[in-house]
């Protein structure tokens, strides 16, 4: 019994996901969305409201055309906008050089922008010396 519940422990452990701090603007509702959406897939979000969202993208490399409406930070990694939870997992698995994902703009249907239409849009990466993004995942609907 002290074997299964020391593996019990272990297991749930392993796969507590970590702390996600995000940046967003007092008055957008999609935002809190993505963040009820990440701690119903197990993840703890720290949420820090400011009217300032763009000086936390600046400072972290997210430029304009990667940009969203919030930013968050996860073990170094940098997650721009309506990213899904299971990319974010991946990330933190694989562990590729990369800043961060983003999901540009706020595309219909991706999580937190449940509207009941649904965009096809892509998940990307970028890199800090070359900001040209890279396709890391794609929903299509």
């Amino acid at each position: 019994m002290l074997a299964g519940t020391l593996l019990a422990l272990f297991s749930s452990a392993a796969w507590a996901a970590p702390l996600v701090t995000m940046y967003q603007d007092p008055n957008c509702g999609c935002c809190g969305a993505w963040a009820e959406h990440l701690e119903a897939e197990g993840f703890e979000v720290e949420l820090h409201k400011t009217r300032d969202v763009r000086s936390v993208k600046i400072e972290h490399g997210v430029t304009p055309e990667l940009a969203s409406c919030h930013t968050a930070l996860v073990e170094g990694y940098v997650i721009e906008g309506h990213v899904p939870a299971a990319d974010i997992r991946r990330l933190l698995e694989e562990r590729p050089d990369v800043v961060g994902l983003t999901v540009p703009g706020m595309p219909h249907g991706s999580p937190g922008m449940e509207t009941g239409r649904y965009d096809d849009y892509q998940v990307l990466t970028w890199q800090h010396d070359d900001r040209t993004p890279a396709v890391f995942s794609e929903y299509t609907h």
